[in-house]
């Protein structure tokens, strides 16, 4: 199989950021085609909330998937406030995957993370990530049978650029 990818960058982050890009990479050794939302201006709406514009960042995701998914498959990957986005949009919009990287299964206010229904899901998460406890994904993962990778590193997954890459290799491979 292949189709699209979508890679949703953090909070404070960019579509140029070292994560995505890596994942960007791997995309295209698969032969999918891939975009890299560009999100900044919303996380700079602080007036919002905490973490910027969250409901007009779904809303442009849930747009690009929606164009997206009229073409073919859809994967969605993100980093953090990325990974919780593409888990609640592939709620409306049929994806063939889903790929997280740190994220926030709780972030009261908002609803708890959660994900449509039989997609493969795989996650990578910081064993010492200083914003979500990683026993929170852990329990996440195992209530909904999702691919868990933990690693020795923090929120941003800095050191772990290379785990994340090969662990997005591992579930585009298992979705032809």
């Amino acid at each position: 199989m292949r189709g699209h990818c979508i890679l949703s960058h953090g909070f404070e982050s960019g579509p140029d950021a070292t994560k995505v890009t890596a994942l960007s990479a791997v995309a295209e050794r698969h032969g999918w085609t891939h975009e890299r939302p560009d999100y900044t201006d919303l996380d700079a709406r602080l007036e919002v909330s905490r973490v910027g514009d969250v409901p007009a960042r779904l809303q442009r995701l849930l747009e690009l998937a929606r164009d997206a998914s009229s073409r073919g498959p859809v994967l969605l990957a993100g980093s953090s406030l990325g990974a919780w986005i593409s888990a609640r949009v592939s709620l409306e919009v049929p994806v063939a995957g889903l790929f997280l990287l740190a994220p926030p299964v709780r972030m009261a206010p908002a609803p708890d993370m959660d994900v449509a229904h039989g997609v493969p899901v795989s996650i990578v998460h910081g064993w010492n990530d200083e914003l979500i406890d990683a026993a929170q994904v852990v329990d996440w993962s195992r209530a909904r049978q999702a691919r868990l990778l933990l690693v020795d590193d923090g929120h941003r997954l800095a050191s772990s650029v290379g785990d994340c890459a090969d662990a997005f290799d591992a579930l585009l491979a298992s979705l032809r």
